[in-house]
């Protein structure tokens, strides 16, 4: 067998995927937080990019004037000649002027005023602005040296602990529980690894468990949900026998098992109705009013309103797109002082990436828009009478309607969403697998289906809708569905078994 070396030519076809294109696809599937830290990033690092103000920003910084051409507020010309200038009159005048006596204040917040040595004249200069106590120098504090941070539970817990125990050991073992406690106030370690870890016994460390126990807020470093409601049954004093048996078998309340429950802790009906509605009173998460993150409100990308001809109007929410521009001038003017081949190259990748970002802006937002109108197109029923009428749809239909790949369908609704009347709704939830329908009908979308379903359940009365007689209210509708797909549905919306229910209806009848 013998090796030879030949030159070939072959011809062929590959899918490039260029830095650019891959920059576009990026910026296509990025949340509106995302693409703003992007942008910034980038408009950081770009000397060629600049942000383009608005025109409510412009108007904003402009100031107001008022019908006469004066500006208003005291900042003209009057005000600084008063601000500026001293004033003299008499004693008399002043007091004529002002309908009363000069000596009729508060004499540790305004000072009697200053005689001069020509007689009555008086010399009045109007105080600088700010605090009694401290100077001014003309510049007001910073916004942030005026808030206050949030107390931490940790940060709650450790200064309870200072005031609780001097012992130093004693501290050291609290500080680590604390820290060991999580966001919603129970202890995630166990006190025998604390005990190993620490070289402490462990008689210590359940010791100092018990101390940190009856800090505020009630039932914190809890280590289960039964012992975090003993806590607050105690500090409330109503951890009798009947209720310690009623919170160690947690499980049959979840059950809402009335009669084993009865059974357990030897009440009748009416005394555990009482004890479970104080059990409902408590906090299962003592630790969530500390430490709570600012909620992010859901901002739109995309609105949609009706349109006087009875139509859909869809537009981009301008105020969520970020607009950049290049400033060609400032590169007319660097690039004629680079002499330095390093520095040409560098003005001219800062060029190409800056158009490349605003084009790729551009058809982000193009591919956004043509996407929401297709999905409110498809789903204007929906618009028009609400989630009982929202169709089946998959990225598949939406992509051939648009003549779009599915992969860019679904970057594009991936973190977006459509504001409407209805409220603020992510894209996907257009998206909804079709369930078909009885005897040949039109499929309905599983959306609509859950729906129904809660619709049935909120509109029983003394009767309880089993799972299989909901399965046939269904199908008397026309929905063909299987019996492990109501259950499925029902645990999704978080409405107990048919078992539970009829229960907790027995409860509230005696109640």
């Amino acid at each position: 067998m013998s090796l030879l070396q030949r030159l070939e030519m072959r011809q062929g076809q590959a899918l490039v995927m260029t830095p650019q294109l891959l920059q576009a696809i990026k910026l296509l599937q990025l949340s509106q937080l995302d693409l703003s830290a992007y942008v910034d990033a980038e408009l950081e690092r770009n000397p060629l990019l600049e942000r383009a103000e608005s025109e409510g920003e412009s108007e904003r910084e402009a100031p107001e004037a008022s019908g006469d051409g004066e500006y208003d507020g005291g900042d003209g010309p009057e005000a600084e000649t008063w601000l500026g200038s001293e004033m003299t009159q008499s004693r008399s005048e002043i007091e004529g002027d002002l309908d009363t006596r000069l000596d009729n204040v508060f004499a540790d917040e305004n000072p009697t005023p200053r005689e001069t040595g020509t007689g009555d004249m008086l010399s009045l200069t109007p105080a600088p602005y700010g605090n009694a106590g401290g100077s001014f120098d003309g510049e007001l504090p910073d916004f942030e040296a005026t808030l206050t941070a949030e107390t931490s539970l940790r940060e709650h817990l450790a200064a309870q602990l200072d005031l609780a125990t001097q012992n130093p050991s004693d501290r050291l073992i609290g500080s680590f529980l604390i820290d060991a406690v999580d966001d919603a106030g129970y202890l995630r370690e166990d006190i025998d690894g604390v005990a190993e870890r620490l070289g402490a016994s462990l008689d210590d460390v359940a010791r100092i468990l018990k101390l940190v126990q009856t800090f505020d807020p009630p039932g914190v470093a809890a280590r289960d949900l039964a012992e975090c409601l003993a806590i607050q049954l105690r500090e409330q004093d109503r951890f009798d026998p009947a209720m310690q048996a009623l919170v160690s078998r947690l499980d049959l309340v979840a059950k809402r098992d009335f009669p084993a429950l009865r059974r357990l802790c030897g009440v009748d009906d009416e005394d555990l109705v009482e004890m479970l509605a104080e059990i409902r009173r408590l906090d299962p998460k003592p630790g969530r009013a500390f430490g709570a993150h600012a909620v992010e409100v859901l901002v739109p990308d995309v609105f949609v309103r009706p349109a006087p001809d009875g139509s859909w109007l869809v537009e981009l929410n301008s105020e969520a797109l970020p607009r950049v521009l290049v400033n060609q001038s400032y590169y007319a003017r660097v690039s004629k002082g680079a002499v330095a081949d390093g520095d040409k190259a560098f003005l001219s990748e800062c060029l190409q990436t800056a158009n490349w970002l605003t084009r790729s802006l551009e058809q982000r937002a193009r591919t956004i828009l043509k996407v929401a109108t297709e999905i409110v197109r498809q789903q204007d029923a929906f618009f028009l009478h609400g989630v009982a009428h929202l169709r089946p749809l998959n990225l598949k239909t939406v992509a051939e309607a648009i003549g779009m790949h599915e992969s860019t369908v679904s970057r594009v609704t991936s973190n977006k969403s459509i504001g409407t009347s209805r409220g603020t709704l992510e894209m996907k939830y257009f998206f909804t697998a079709a369930i078909p329908g009885a005897a040949g009908a039109a499929s309905h979308s599983s959306e609509s289906v859950r729906h129904r379903i809660k619709q049935l359940v909120d509109a029983e009365a003394s009767d309880v809708l089993s799972d299989d007689a909901l399965v046939q209210r269904l199908r008397d509708e026309g929905i063909d569905i299987a019996r492990r797909t109501v259950a499925k549905y029902r645990e999704s919306l978080r409405i107990p078994s048919s078992i539970e229910r009829r229960r907790e209806k027995m409860a509230t009848a005696i109640r």
